[in-house]
């Protein structure tokens, strides 16, 4: 695998959307079960922030499903040369999660040069629901889960199809991304928190949005710190 080359108080707001804290899930994260406001919409970059590559320069198409091992579903894709390819290892619980919770979407915000094989990618890796949350979705114990769409949360799911706020993807500037992507999801840019590992990109926060910066990947570590901070801006402590 490649390796990455070296890279350059208020009144509390009701923007958001509420976590839930009664019957609180311990194998959720504490911002999703708190009871505080979190974001409406999660977007992320995709190359050194959802997996350690640049999809334009280290990938050589066509790229085809890896015989998976582990699971029964492919969580990795092969390329030409036989080089392999995933996710980050927290990502797919992060997406899996984020996706089945209530009034959160999340969406892909990258700029790369190559964006129909980004969606492949996007295609071919599967993600099945993190571990020990096979038998959550109904009743009070759901509660941190999409009530809509009950069993089907827990089957693999392309990644491509988790990203219910859609998929801003090819080359512009991630203002313009965040542009289309807030006024897809009809949210305004405050109740936006972007991840991405570029320092330059803070730039869409002249919109209103909160962006977090990921120098290594994100994880879930990175996705409380980036709601922590989301907090922070709107006089929550």
């Amino acid at each position: 695998m490649p390796k990455k080359l070296s890279k350059p108080s208020a009144s509390v707001s009701t923007i958001g959307t509420t976590t839930s804290s009664s019957t609180a899930d311990p194998s959720l994260p504490s911002f999703l079960t708190d009871g505080l406001p979190i974001p409406s919409l999660f977007v992320f970059d995709l190359d050194y922030t959802l997996w350690p590559f640049w999809v334009d320069t280290h990938v050589t198409p066509p790229i085809k499903p890896t015989p998976p091992t582990s699971t029964p579903y492919t969580t990795s894709a092969t390329d030409r040369t036989g080089d392999t390819f995933t996710f980050y290892s927290d990502v797919p619980s992060i997406i899996h999660t984020l996706s089945s919770t209530p009034k959160v979407r999340i969406a892909v915000a990258s700029r790369t040069h190559a964006p129909e094989l980004a969606r492949d990618m996007l295609k071919l890796l599967y993600v099945g629901p993190p571990p020990g949350s096979q038998q959550q979705g109904g009743g009070e114990g759901g509660e941190g889960r999409k009530r809509d769409k009950g069993s089907s949360s827990n089957k693999p799911k392309r990644a491509l199809d988790l990203f219910d706020g859609g998929l801003e993807i090819y080359p512009s500037s991630k203002i313009r991304h965040m542009e289309a992507l807030a006024k897809r999801n009809g949210v305004r840019y405050e109740e936006i928190l972007f991840l991405d590992d570029e320092s330059r990109n803070r730039d869409t926060e002249s919109l209103g949005v909160t962006m977090w910066l990921v120098p290594d990947g994100v994880t879930w570590r990175e996705v409380e710190d980036g709601v922590r901070e989301w907090r922070a801006r709107r006089g929550m402590r």
